[in-house]
């Protein structure tokens, strides 16, 4: 498969190259209300969890504070020196998350086509994992809120199911309104979230001050010695404390490195340590409090507020998931990793305010499918870690061909620096692997039925460019417009543009324009358009114009991975340079091709047919590419793969 993107790959409002950030500390509120919004609500469920009686770990003192031990040393050692320390300085052109990792790794091995091969099908099994999560995150952190209803009046019991899926339905609905607006108070409710966190651990902590034992490491190492098997199972719950690890990264090109670290260890990582110790505490002191010790850390007259906030902090978290869904789709897309979808741009100022209807009905349908499937946030728990821990494990994975590849670090160097992580992110994914029957089945799943979709459209447009690439070699496009023109054809006025996905070669759209009008206009143009692996290019890169001849000119348009869509948009950029573009004039010819599945090569026959199918249900092209409808003409190819 290739990472070069269809021919519809477009560019947004990121033509500069450098480009005015705000003030650091807006910028760290504002990662406040976007980043940590799931690792933020992971107390809600985290805890609870991990003595699920199904795990089989015994509540009493020794376990109560070794596993907070854990919790706190696992925080420290994947998020802040992972994450924080390490995985933040691997960025694409300042941009993070799974995908624009993927382009970065893979670009530093363009030599060596095996390992490409290999690195873009271990990181499309990231990116599909990450679906896996982004559809478990909204199900348990709203479920895991609005069950606060069961501890405030246990009456309430059976309306946690319907609240939760109101909210989320809600939720979901609003999101073809953007979040310019609302997305302004995200960033100070969770400035309160993180605070009132901090503030009820501490209170709790005053119970049983031994908790205090759980800073030392060797605790958490002595409860894995003395337990072994089922502390490796408990591992599969701790994990749960880590979720959201990946925003930090994926949320990079947002805000930056710096207002991301300042966050994390200013406030987040502070009121999250404190709290899981205040809950550690309470279990130590009230050991009845495990039907939810969380909520049970509260006075009975803060339930009902704590209630609505944990809702609208886990609100603001599912919102940030379902976002860096959007953000990943447009980028898988654009890398020629998924079929195109119809993108809706919801703010005006914001180049990242995007919304996808396609995923988020899809997204919807899954979540709400996952409420109803395990009906409490713990048996989500069971399926919640294997997504994360398997997106985390290929991270890193990734990391060490961008630091060793792309960074030219010496070779022990790479292998101390991210074996420590691996292993690390190995031991947490095996112990998921045995949930595997218990819910964790349902995120690989998704995982698997999303790469099955991203690696067969990958590899069946790469064979559709090959194969056009073969037609263009036996019609080269020099020659024929050469001895095209020479015949002195019929020529009509206005502009013709023939998009092709080769620039030397001959367009089909042209052949069968010739062959039914027989006619060719005053001005025509061959446009290809590229994608590099890199998140923008500048206006400065973006058009390249050869001129042909009696009034004919190849156009190259170059985009990165997070630019927008539009066509006329950039040809815009062709008036400083004498070539200015009458909309009214302009007609644009596109190729449709019908896709014929062959025995010969290629892929499997029902993976040819499945991309078959794709290709002809995927969204409007000239939709896609911001082309006028009245001014487009499609004209139909039959290729075999």
């Amino acid at each position: 498969m290739s990472l070069t993107a269809p021919a519809a790959s477009e560019t947004g409002h990121h033509d500069d190259p450098v480009r005015p950030r705000p003030a650091t500390s807006a910028l760290a509120l504002a990662a406040l209300g976007v980043v940590y919004g799931d690792i933020g609500t992971s107390p809600l469920y985290t805890l609870q969890t991990v003595f699920d009686p199904v795990n089989g770990l015994t509540l009493n003192a020794l376990n109560v504070v070794g596993i907070v031990s854990l919790i706190v040393w696992s925080l420290t050692v994947v998020v802040s020196l992972k994450y924080v320390a390490l995985i933040l300085r691997a960025n694409n052109h300042g941009e993070g998350g799974i995908m624009a990792l993927l382009a970065l790794a893979a670009s530093s091995v363009t030599t060596r086509a095996r390992l490409r091969r290999t690195l873009l099908a271990v990181g499309i099994m990231g990116a599909a994992l990450f679906y896996g999560d982004s559809v478990i995150t909204p199900a348990i952190s709203v479920l895991s809120a609005v069950e606060g209803l069961e501890v405030a009046a246990p009456f309430l019991k059976t309306c946690v199911i319907p609240v939760t899926l109101a909210a989320l339905i809600t939720l979901f609905l609003m999101q073809k309104r953007g979040t310019a607006g609302i997305g302004k108070i995200f960033g100070p409710v969770m400035v309160l979230w993180f605070v009132v966190l901090a503030v009820v651990g501490v209170v709790n902590m005053t119970k049983a001050p031994a908790i205090l034992v759980a800073l030392n490491p060797f605790t958490g190492l002595a409860f894995c010695l003395h337990h072994r098997w089922l502390a490796f199972v408990a591992l599969g719950a701790v994990v749960l404390s880590l979720t959201g690890a990946e925003a930090l990264y994926a949320d990079m090109g947002h805000f930056g490195a710096k207002p991301i670290r300042l966050t994390w260890f200013g406030l987040v990582f502070p009121a999250l340590a404190l709290n899981y110790m205040g809950q550690g505490a309470l279990l130590l002191a009230e050991p009845g409090a495990l039907q939810n010790p969380f909520y049970r850390m509260f006075p009975q007259w803060a339930l009902y507020p704590m209630i609505a906030l944990a809702t609208i902090a886990t609100v603001i978290a599912s919102q940030a998931v379902i976002s860096g869904t959007y953000s990943m789709t447009k980028q898988a897309m654009q890398l020629g990793f998924l079929p195109r979808m119809n993108v809706v741009y919801t703010s005006e100022r914001e180049m990242g305010q995007i919304y996808v209807p396609g995923i988020n009905w899809t997204l919807l349908a899954a979540v709400v499918a996952a409420v109803l499937g395990f009906g409490s946030s713990t048996a989500l728990g069971s399926a919640y870690g294997i997504a994360v821990t398997g997106t985390m494990l290929i991270t890193t994975i990734l990391t060490f061909f961008v630091v060793r590849y792309a960074w030219h670090y010496n070779w022990w160097l790479c292998v101390f620096a991210t074996l420590f992580f691996f292993i690390i992110d190995a031991t947490f994914f095996s112990a998921n692997l045995l949930k595997l029957t218990q819910g964790g089945w349902f995120p690989l799943l998704v995982g698997l039925i999303i790469y099955t979709v991203m690696a067969t459209w990958g590899r069946g447009w790469e064979m559709m460019r090959a194969e056009a690439r073969v037609r263009a070699g036996t019609t080269p496009l020099g020659p024929f417009l050469a001895t095209l023109l020479a015949r002195s054809p019929t020529r009509v006025d206005g502009t013709a543009i023939f998009l092709s996905a080769d620039p030397d070669g001959v367009p089909h759209s042209l052949l069968n324009n010739l062959m039914h009008n027989r006619v060719l206009h005053a001005r025509v143009v061959f446009l290809t358009v590229n994608n590099e692996e890199i998140p923008w290019v500048p206006a400065s890169q973006r058009v390249s114009i050869q001129s042909l001849g009696s009034d004919c000119y190849r156009i190259t348009i170059t985009y990165g991975f997070m630019d927008e869509v539009d066509l006329p948009r950039a040809l815009e950029i062709c008036k400083t340079s004498g070539l200015a573009f009458e909309p009214a004039d302009t007609s644009y010819f596109l190729s449709r091709a019908t896709v014929v599945p062959t025995r010969d090569s290629g892929m499997a026959m029902w993976r040819e047919r499945l991309f078959a199918v794709m290709l002809q249900n995927v969204g409007n092209v000239a939709a896609y590419l911001k082309l006028p409808a009245n001014r487009v003409i499609e004209l139909g190819a039959r290729v075999e793969i």
